[in-house]
């Protein structure tokens, strides 16, 4: 910055001579100089083009972003010369320059490139070029206020003989050495699109795509053009827009209304463009003061001149604030962040002349509006304008002074002999408005070094008096505008030319201008018509209105269907008679109504629109696809598809199938009528022939497109004994890491009944197929487990009978495993009023229409006859089952529809389900608790008072009272009756003698609940004193316990369960009077009804009590309390199968509440996690565990009062020790299970005749088949003609010995044997001589001898797809190998 810039005393003269020459060095030579007129002409239109580029930003305190004065020059090289390439940058701050390569930024530090910049002048210098070193380079230019950038092209050829030519040799040097590009297409798909977005002034947005480019060249990569209502968007204070290969974005930093748009994005590739649109609604941010107006908007500048600018913008719409009085326009310079009002009254038009600027300074211009209850804020500010003369560079003037230099300077410059100038010509009007008339004419021709200005006169049209016009600065410029004229009104305008030497004559006057008079706001728009768009949005259409008067556009406003709340649907002025309202809420009801805009304001609103019902409209639905081959016997065949991905917003009623002959075009329908079904069978086709098909959906609105048409199916008969494909393959219950597939059962069912199915499933662009189920399942569903969150899948299902596994189905529509947003899970309770069991679920989505579908182990329900219901409230759906019984139990599972696939399910174990009902037993069936159990109080005269007191009854109470099971009545003269308010229920008999003796009880009925208490009045014989009662001890055992008194040595005691008698281990203690029975492993398994009775000859007495529900429940609750305070950390166990992992403690039922966790993921028993546990602990087993199973495990045991957790980490090392165990004992099982072993047929001691034959015949098993060995005394048999070994099928093995002897005595061992391992076997053999006495067998042999396996154990790999190659028929068993004893030499067991 200058210093006379800095002390603040800004010096016209001074600006004025320092912008006087400007000098242009350009190259020159001899050769050139015939050319040197017309690069004259052509070097001064370049300098007025740069300088009307500089008007906005002139000098140097102005903004001014980076701008290329000498762009980058593409060059053509050999290989192993340098290259330079230059480009000249200005720019206020200076620009910071980076260079790239291809797009990617050049690496510096590499030391092959070298970089210079010096005085605004850039180059990039190559020093050896290679090859690799073709490609486009981009020199970006950034600095505060912007960027722009340069691309040149650097081409590296190999050397080549003279003799070659150049392609490019024909091409001056000086010219951009490019070659042929022949540009491929490239196909664009959006993967996420931007949608609506809805803010308000003062916030921010982006807009963000994603893409896949096919195919994905690295120097090739698409422009993304954005657009906001058609106008191309770059880079600026208010618009950032980034963009790298796939994706694009956006971004609006700071919004105000003027932001507002329809948003369009076009990837431009020179084979095409690929476009998406969404609109972006910015409403009015918080007013100064309530009820203020919004900011006003769209602030341009028109008619810059050296002392004065017009304004113009647009009024902001007032649904609910007052009307607007007026506006206040604002200006404030570059450099400086002091706004100045301009006009001291508010102005009413949307329009104003801002004067008394000061020439060659820049301003940036804002507006305000006002209404009775205040101002607006501020509008964003204008682009800074500068106040120039635009006609300026018009008077430039080149003059050669020789060499390689020109001066330009202005015509008015030269020197010439002094007189005035000529007259103008040509004037006109530019522009014309009420108060205001822009002027333009023609400058005299004029070679004077005095300057030159003009005189501006006016007249009222017809009076012949002409009036100089006041100017604050002298009219240098041959443009101007007169203010302060009257409306409606008629003048004529002349000017005058003028300089030191004198004026010159008048010009022509103008002809006769009108300036218009206020007619007001424009009329209201037509008749305003709403149709449905999509489920959020609708199209708005109106008439215009009949008197526009100046039309600028319109405001539209929407309001709830019998409401008053009026909202504006768009907060800038639309200028299309037509507008699609968005973020509208599906299914409610809204009128519309529109309002024309002009600079003076909003016109009266137009009539209200009929009501309408958001929903999307009627379309015809999308085409089938992936139409398949399910069956064919020669002259049909069997056909499935897939139905739309669109349905056109209603059900698809029905498909039409047309069919051709491979190879043909003519295509014939075949359905008459429609099919309303996905399965067709076609009829009457040729066999042998080969056919194409295509189907075509129809909705309400219409038919649909055609599918793609099939693959050739050939018309010849199926009769592979396999299955056919299933088909129909839907998903469920999709979540992070899992998903229920179902499909249907093949139309084409083979040699036999499918007996089970294989689900295999591969990731999307895959062909590595995975089969999820090793053993086939018998039903047509499966829950895939261990999927990758986030990743895309296709899956197939092939069908399995008994000749082997069939074709696979078409593969399914990629699925993605991530659970739905918010997506909820069927929770399962028994209902604490109504004792019913219920299933609850609440969805995420709802759409118009939608319905739960509830169904067990996925066929849907639909037989209600037993006490089976469903209820639906809004999102909220119940399975409810009145009279569940036992068989009840299954997977629940519910979905809904017209969702994006909202699912859950819900899995009753029969034990969880006998909880469950065991508990809605005793919710139906309460127990009346009672204060004190039933007790007597004798009263005179021989009355007997029985009573107890219950802890509330209501007045319906009703009880009854037995006396040794027969009921007594309450009249007279014996009494019975009750006292609310007390609890207490009495019977007074009358007369109690020894005849009475004997139990007595009382029943008690209030509402649901009953209860019951008894009392033994017995003389002289054996009688309970106190009843069975439960009871569990400290070390959680379970006892039955009572008393009995008045016992005598002959009297008898006897346990019961369900009428069996019971022995127990330990006889009653009679003596004490107190009998204790143990229950054993306490579980469901022992609950059941218990009795006891005491008798001898003087009578008997029972006792009896219900080891079930609540009983059962609070003996159990009692046992977790115990058993998890008793605990002990988790422990690893590792199996065979599996990690297991253990919690020892007092004790373990599968009825203790008991949950174990991964993480916060609750477990359930299944295929994958096995929970159970033994009497001492419980435990958890992960089978197969993988990776993805690491992780930390927690067992929560609950009892009614607390929860007991224990916690293990299984990861890092401690899960490599546990799954190298695992993989260890897993190994040694299959060696244990696979070894060489003898499964019968040897005796431990044989005694046998001399010259007897002898023959040791035993079965052998292994896999591989074993080899066999035998051993006489330790050492090995020899086979000859005596010994003769052998093995037959591989499993019949023997050792026959003819004619034995004395010397074949002994001990004989046969050995087993596989690469997994075997066992050894003694065998006692006594000879004795023929004529002696058997001998006495006394075997001492050892026991059977286990032989280890090798080492390492060699584990099959497990196999991935379901489908077994053909059996073929058995080769002959390998040869016998080398080792320890004689082999059976011969495949084939001897006669």
């Amino acid at each position: 910055m200058s210093e006379r810039m800095k002390r603040g005393t800004y010096d016209h003269e001074y600006h004025h001579k320092q912008s006087r020459y400007v000098v242009k060095e350009y190259s020159s030579s001899e050769s050139k100089e015939e050319r040197y007129e017309h690069k004259t002409r052509v070097h001064i239109q370049e300098m007025i083009a740069a300088k009307m580029l500089d008007k906005y930003v002139r000098e140097q305190p102005m903004i001014r972003g980076p701008h290329f004065v000498a762009r980058l020059r593409s060059h053509t090289v050999f290989e192993n010369s340098s290259v330079k390439i230059f480009c000249t940058v200005e720019g206020f701050p200076s620009p910071v320059v980076k260079w790239y390569r291809d797009d990617v930024i050049l690496n510096l530090s590499s030391g092959k490139y070298l970089v210079e910049a010096k005085g605004g002048v850039h180059s990039l210098e190559i020093p050896r070029c290679s090859t690799d070193d073709t490609a486009q380079y981009t020199a970006v230019a950034v600095n505060l206020h912007g960027q722009a950038s340069s691309q040149a092209s650097i081409i590296v050829k190999r050397f080549k003989l003279e003799d070659e030519s150049c392609p490019y040799a024909w091409l001056p040097y000086e010219a951009a050495m490019l070659p042929k590009i022949h540009y491929t297409k490239i196909n664009i798909t959006f993967l996420e699109k931007f949608g609506p977005v809805f803010s308000t002034e003062g916030g921010s947005a982006s807009l963000t795509a994603t893409m896949t480019l096919s195919p994905n060249l690295a120097n090739l990569q698409p422009e993304a053009q954005w657009y906001r209502d058609d106008t191309r968007l770059s880079d600026s204070k208010w618009v950032k827009i980034e963009t790298g290969r796939g994706v694009t974005t956006l971004t609006l930093p700071n919004l105000y209304k003027d932001d507002e748009g329809l948003y369009t994005l076009r990837m431009v590739t020179k084979g095409g463009s690929a476009e998406h649109s969404a609109f972006v609604s910015v409403s009015d941010g918080p007013p100064p003061v309530p009820l203020a107006p919004g900011a006003p908007m769209d602030i341009k500048i028109h008619d810059a001149n050296r002392d004065y600018v017009i304004v113009s913008w647009k009024p902001p719409n007032t649904t609910t604030e007052g009307p607007i009085l007026g506006y206040f326009v604002d200006k404030c310079e570059v450099g400086t962040e002091n706004w100045a009002q301009c006009n001291d009254h508010p102005i009413k038009i949307c329009k104003y002349p801002v004067s008394g600027l000061f020439e060659g300074h820049s301003y940036y211009f804002r507006v305000r509006a006002v209404n009775s209850k205040g101002i607006s804020k501020p509008s964003r500010m204008s682009d800074p304008i500068a106040a120039l003369d635009p006609t300026e560079f018009e008077r430039l003037h080149a003059k050669k002074l020789g060499g390689k230099l020109n001066v330009v300077s202005y015509h008015d410059e030269v020197e010439a002999d002094g007189k005035p100038p000529g007259s103008p010509s040509g004037m006109n009007a530019s522009e014309i408005d009420r108060t205001y008339v822009v002027l333009s004419w023609k400058a005299p021709a004029y070679a004077s070094s005095a300057p030159m200005w003009y005189y501006m006169e006016k007249s009222m049209a017809g009076s012949g008096a002409w009036q100089r016009v006041n100017t604050q600065v002298p009219i240098r410029s041959p443009r101007y505008a007169v203010f302060d004229l009257a409306e409606g009104k008629e003048y004529q305008f002349r000017v005058l030319s003028a300089n030191i030497y004198g004026a010159s004559e008048p010009s022509e006057p103008t002809g006769v201008i009108h300036t218009p008079e206020l007619k007001g706001v424009p009329s209201a728009p037509g008749q305003v018509i709403s149709t449905r768009e999509t489920d959020t949005s609708v199209l708005i259409q109106w008439a215009p209105p009949k008197e526009p008067n100046n039309l600028i556009g319109y405001y539209i406003d929407q309001c709830v269907k019998g409401s008053k709340d009026w909202t504006s649907a768009n907060h800038k002025p639309r200028k299309s008679t037509k507008f699609v309202v968005s973020g509208l809420t599906k299914g409610e009801t809204y009128v519309f109504r529109v309002q024309a805009i002009n600079e003076l304001g909003l016109s009266d609103e137009s009539q209200e629109s009929s009501p309408l019902t958001v929903k999307a409209a009627l379309t015809t639905p999308s085409a089938p696809y992936d139409v398949g081959l399910l069956n064919c016997d020669g002259h049909s065949m069997v056909l499935n598809w897939k139905k739309p991905l669109l349905s056109g917003g209603t059900n698809i009623k029905e498909y039409y199938v047309d069919k051709r002959r491979s190879g043909t075009s003519m295509w014939r329908e075949i359905n008459i009528p429609p099919v309303t079904e996905r399965v067709y069978k076609v009829e009457g086709l040729t066999e042998g022939a080969i056919y194409q098909f295509h189907v075509y959906a129809a909705n309400l609105a219409g038919l649909g497109p055609a599918s793609t048409h099939s693959a050739d199916f050939t018309c010849e008969v199926w009769n592979m004994p396999e299955p056919g494909p299933a088909y129909d393959l839907t998903f469920c219950e999709v979540r992070d890491d899992s998903l229920v597939v179902e499909w249907q059962k093949p139309v084409y069912t083979g040699s036999g009944p499918i007996t089970g199915y294989h689900v295999e499933y591969a990731k999307k662009g895959s062909s590595d197929w995975t089969t999820a189920d090793e053993k086939a399942v018998s039903h047509r569903f499966l829950k895939v487990t261990g999927l990758e969150v986030g990743t895309s899948y296709v899956f197939r299902v092939r069908g399995v009978n008994a000749a082997g596994v069939g074709m696979a189905s078409m593969p399914s529509d990629p699925v993605t495993a991530k659970a739905l947003e918010g997506s909820q899970e069927v929770s399962c309770v028994v209902d604490e009023k109504s004792g019913d069991i219920v299933l609850s679920f609440e969805s995420c989505q709802m759409s118009e229409g939608s319905q739960f579908i509830w169904k067990k182990d996925y066929k849907e329900i639909t037989d209600f006859s037993k006490g089976v219901e469903i209820k639906t409230e809004g999102s909220h759906s119940k399975l409810i089952f009145k009279n569940a019984v036992k068989e009840d139990f299954g997977t629940y599972c519910v979905s809904v529809t017209k969702t994006t696939g909202v699912s859950s399910s819900y899995t009753i174990s029969a034990e969880e389900l006998a909880k469950m009902l065991a508990l809605s037993y005793d919710i139906r069936h309460p127990i009346i608790p009672l204060k004190s159990e039933l007790a007597y109080k004798i009263l005179e005269r021989g009355r007997m008072r029985f009573w107890l007191q219950a802890e509330e009854i209501s007045s319906k109470v009703t009880y009854k009272f037995f006396a040794n099971n027969k009921e007594l009545s309450g009249a007279d003269p014996n009494k019975m009756g009750h006292d609310v308010a007390t609890g207490i229920i009495e019977f007074i008999m009358d007369h109690f003698t020894e005849e009475n003796e004997g139990t007595f009880t009382c029943q008690i009925t209030d509402g649901g609940g009953k209860g019951q208490s008894s009392l033994v009045l017995i003389g002289d014989g054996p009688h309970f004193s106190e009843f069975l009662s439960l009871q569990v001890g400290d070390d959680c055992s379970v006892t039955l316990v009572c008393k009995v008194a008045n016992l005598k040595k002959e009297s008898a005691f006897h346990w019961f369960k369900e009428d069996t008698e019971i022995v127990p281990d330990v006889k009653p203690d009679l003596g004490s009077g107190v009998c204790k029975l143990p229950i054993k492993l306490f579980s469901l398994k022992t609950a059941g009804i218990y009795k006891a009775t005491i008798s001898d000859d003087r009578g008997k007495d029972m006792s009896q009590i219900d080891i079930s529900g609540k009983v059962f429940e609070d003996a159990i609750n009692k046992i977790s309390q115990l058993a998890g305070a008793s605990a002990a950390e988790l422990v690893i166990n590792c199996t065979a199968t599996g990690i297991q992992l253990q919690c020892h403690m007092k004790y373990y039922t599968s009825e203790m509440n008991i949950v174990w966790y991964r993480g916060e993921t609750k477990l359930a028993h299944g295929d994958k996690t096995v929970i159970g546990g033994i009497p001492s602990m419980a435990t958890m087993e992960v089978i197969e565990p993988t990776e993805k199973d690491k992780g930390t495990y927690s067992i929560v045991i609950i009892d009614p009062e607390n929860s007991h957790k224990r916690t293990l980490d299984l990861s890092g090392d401690v899960y490599e020790k546990a799954y190298t165990e695992f993989q260890k004992l897993k190994a040694e099982a299959y060696a244990e299970k696979n070894r060489g072993q003898v499964i019968g047929g040897l005796p431990d001691v044989v005694t046998i005749m001399e010259k007897k034959t002898l023959s040791l015949t035993c079965t052998v098993c292994g896999d591989p088949k074993p080899q066999v060995s035998w051993l006489k005394n330790g050492s090995d048999v020899e086979p000859d003609d005596q010994y003769v070994v052998s093995l037959d099928q591989g499993k019949f093995a023997s050792l026959t010995i003819k004619g034995v002897s004395m010397e074949d005595s002994g001990r004989y061992t046969m050995i087993v044997q596989n690469k997994y391992g075997g066992e050894s076997v003694d065998i006692v053999v006594s000879i004795y001589r023929h004529g002696e006495k058997l001998p006495e067998a006394k075997p001492t042999l050892t026991p059977k001898t286990i032989i280890p396996p090798k080492l390492p154990i060699e584990m099959p790999q497990p196999k991935t797809q379901p489908a077994p190659a053909p059996s073929s028929p058995s080769s002959a068993p390998p040869k016998a190998t080398a080792g320890r004893g004689m082999k059976s030499p011969t495949p084939t067991r001897r006669k």
